[in-house]
Formats: structure tokens, sequence, C-alpha cells
């Protein structure tokens, strides 16, 4: 993978990874090599229902408040983590000039990014959804100089927002997994499939473990001839 030799180490723009990638790192490593190496997708309901959350929230136009300008699908980047997407709605608000917020063409004063992530469930017990939205604030503070302490989920669902702080662990939890997506990505392989409650869930159940592959029996034959013919 193709780098810069600049102090603080940079992606070359063709070696970026799309940012919503990272919720699929963490979710199933094994999903993110289907989607990101194989290409292979399939919807289902939640997918569904996902996909035209999202193209609503994408529609909707910006607001404009007396200490709030709410912006939609902005475009963002990281260099440094070698990431780019979209974020669904980025709110600014204004700030104290000691807070050193972002300056914000045609507008005076200080502006700080508060990114908004939307999604159709509910919360989650692992951070597949919170390291994607501190990914989008990574991408923010490097874009606009400016520091992004916290941001928000809003699940459909429950239709309520979860703040979330962008803590020292979170941002490390977030930078280390955009390194294992490269890694990944780089290395070119696929993960061996095996089963787990969430397996339900995600769409690609029937690409990645077959029907009649699974049960645990045939799920164990399954992986046996897979490594079977990976030693072959």
């Amino acid at each position: 993978m193709r780098r810069t030799s600049q102090a603080v180490a940079r992606y070359a723009e063709a070696d970026l990874l799309p940012l919503s990638g990272l919720q699929h790192l963490m979710f199933c490593e094994r999903q993110c090599a289907l989607i990101h190496l194989e290409r292979a997708w399939r919807d289902n309901v939640r997918t569904a229902q996902g996909r035209i959350l999202h193209e609503r929230v994408d529609a909707g136009d910006g607001e404009r408040r007396t200490d709030c300008r709410v912006a939609r699908g902005i475009q963002l980047c990281s260099s440094r983590l070698g990431l780019t997407g979209r974020a669904d709605v980025v709110e600014f608000h204004r700030v104290g000039e000691a807070q050193k917020g972002a300056r914000l063409s045609g507008l005076d004063g200080h502006w700080r990014p508060f990114p908004v992530e939307y999604k159709r469930g509910e919360p989650k017990r692992i951070d597949c959804d919170r390291v994607q939205l501190c990914a989008q604030a990574l991408c923010l503070e490097e874009m606009l100089a400016v520091a992004v302490p916290a941001g928000a989920l809003f699940y459909a669902r429950i239709r309520r927002r979860q703040n979330v702080v962008f803590d020292s662990e979170l941002r490390k939890t977030t930078e280390d997994a955009a390194r294992r997506f490269h890694e990944l990505i780089t290395s070119g392989k696929t993960p061996l499939a095996w089963c787990a409650p969430k397996c339900r869930s995600c769409s690609l159940l029937p690409v990645c473990i077959p029907p009649k592959k699974r049960g645990h029996r045939s799920v164990s034959r399954y992986l046996a001839t897979a490594i079977a013919e990976l030693d072959g």
C-alpha cells in the first residue's frame, strides 16, 4: 500500500477505503471482506430500511438557526487513517472564540462540528456504530483543524439520540480498526466462516454460509473442507 514519506504517514488518494467499512469490520471481519474484497452484497429488510432512512436524511435541506447550522451529506476524508465517505448530518454549533471552533465560509464567528449518524435499529452492545461515528469526527478534525469532542447516533426504532463522547479509548479503537481494515484489504484474504448469534441478522448469511452448510455439524464439515482446500 502506497504511503507518503512525510513525518506523519498518509495514505495516497487511490488507497482510501470507505469509512462505512469500519462498521462492517467491527461487526464481522468476514462480512467486511465479503463486501469490500469480494464485492458481495444482498439486501434484506434491515438493509433496505437502512438505505431508505439514509436517502431521506441526505435528501433533506440544510437548516439555519441562530447558533446552529445543519449540513447534510458532507464528503469526508482522512489521509492519515486512509478513509473517505459521507456524513449523514453535521451540525455546526456556534462557540466562543476561545473555544477555537472552525471558521465557515460566509458566516461570522466560530463553529464546532457535531456529527450525527442515523441508524434504523436500536443501540448495539458492540462498538461498530460508535467507531463509525468517531471516524467521521477524526475526518472532520483533520479537514477543519479543530477539535470534535462529541457527536450523536440517532436510532430510528426508538426515535432517540444517543450522545457519544470521543474519548481517548474510542479514538484508539477507531484508529486500530482503520489500520486493521487496510491490513485486511491488502491481504486479499477473506476470513473463514464461523457461526454466531449475530449471523441471523446479517443479509450476507446466504452468501457467507449457504443453507446446506448451516448447523453445527455441517458447519464443521464446511470449515474442514475450506481448510483442506487452503492446505492443498
